[in-house]
């Protein structure tokens, strides 16, 4: 008889489609026969395909099962931190573009991979079945005010996540960690949808206490409260409390989020004055691509302008300037 986490598990592995994603899971698989032991070694290799030689004379069978899958994880591990190496690079070189991200983060099922496709056109798989994005996905979105960002979808949470995953899945929740704005979708109509909210912020908060996430994480966040359409449109929903209503399936209200995200973002700009020589028109179109020029003066000696610049754009105008 299989047990909740041994469920949860074969579900992802249903899910994986990157490699990614299958290293999470057999990694997580194994962690979790590991702290069990409930099958025989015979067994684990009719489902899995194998891993080694059994042990030498004298090895009980319990010990060469342990051994050979605490051997197989070493492997993984090592393959997965390659993973989040490249990983690792994509962030750096999206940060070098560089466009805010913006990650959507909420229950499983809350309708997430159906809000992505939404606001991106995207055709990223939107199913009603738990746990249908596994792998993060990311796209381009353009702001009403202009402005680009990265929405990244990633895999849903559940309650009293399994030690095991919550390890294993660390590079996916990574995307979450890195993320400037979070949008926290939750599902409106579901009659659980405050003990899901509870958890979703549970799991951020043990991420804050691993230092996988900045501590201010809340004042980044905006709550998105799905499924409008559920309960007869979005001024309808309960509870908004600062929160924004939509339903990603009809389309009300995409416009107040997109809003939203813009507003959000501002709210985290800096201003700046510079003094741009006439000649170095590449140093003012830089302006004009990575921030809003709110005030602009031109001299014969130089141009002023008044930008209002995210502080990572700011600090890399300033690391260049001569």
């Amino acid at each position: 008889m299989i047990d909740r986490t041994g469920l949860i598990l074969d579900i992802f592995g249903e899910r994986a489609v990157t490699r990614e994603g299958a290293l999470q899971v057999e990694l997580a698989h194994l962690s979790y026969q590991q702290s069990r032991l409930v099958r025989s070694w015979t067994h684990l290799e009719r489902q899995r395909g194998g891993f080694g030689f059994l042990g030498g004379p004298g090895e009980t069978q319990i010990e060469a099962d342990r051994r050979l899958i605490g051997e197989r994880m070493v492997r993984l591990k090592r393959d997965l931190e390659q993973v989040r190496r490249t990983r690792g690079l994509h962030r750096g070189a999206r940060r070098r573009v560089p466009f805010p991200v913006v990650a959507l983060v909420g229950y499983t099922n809350a309708g997430k991979s159906t809000l992505f496709n939404a606001l991106t056109g995207a055709e990223l798989t939107a199913r009603d079945q738990l746990f249908a994005t596994l792998d993060p996905t990311m796209r381009g979105l353009r702001l009403p005010s202009g402005r680009h960002v990265i929405l990244s979808d990633t895999v849903g949470f559940i309650s009293e996540l399994p030690t095991e995953l919550v390890a294993a899945f660390r590079a996916t929740l990574e995307e979450v960690a890195e993320a400037d704005i979070i949008l926290h979708v939750r599902d409106a109509a579901h009659p659980d949808t405050a003990a899901q909210r509870a958890d979703v912020i549970a799991v951020l908060g043990r991420m804050v206490e691993e230092d996988a996430l900045e501590s201010n994480w809340p004042e980044h966040t905006i709550e998105v409260l799905n499924k409008a359409d559920l309960l007869g449109g979005v001024a309808h929903v309960p509870g908004r409390n600062g929160a924004v209503a939509v339903s990603a399936m009809t389309g009300e209200g995409l416009d107040a989020l997109k809003e939203a995200i813009d507003g959000r973002i501002a709210a985290g700009m800096e201003i700046a004055d510079y003094e741009i020589a006439p000649a170095d028109g590449a140093r003012l179109a830089w302006l004009y691509r990575h921030g809003e020029v709110i005030g602009r003066q031109d001299g014969e000696e130089a141009i002023h302008v008044k930008v209002r610049l995210l502080p990572a754009d700011r600090a890399r105008f300033e690391q260049v300037r001569t």
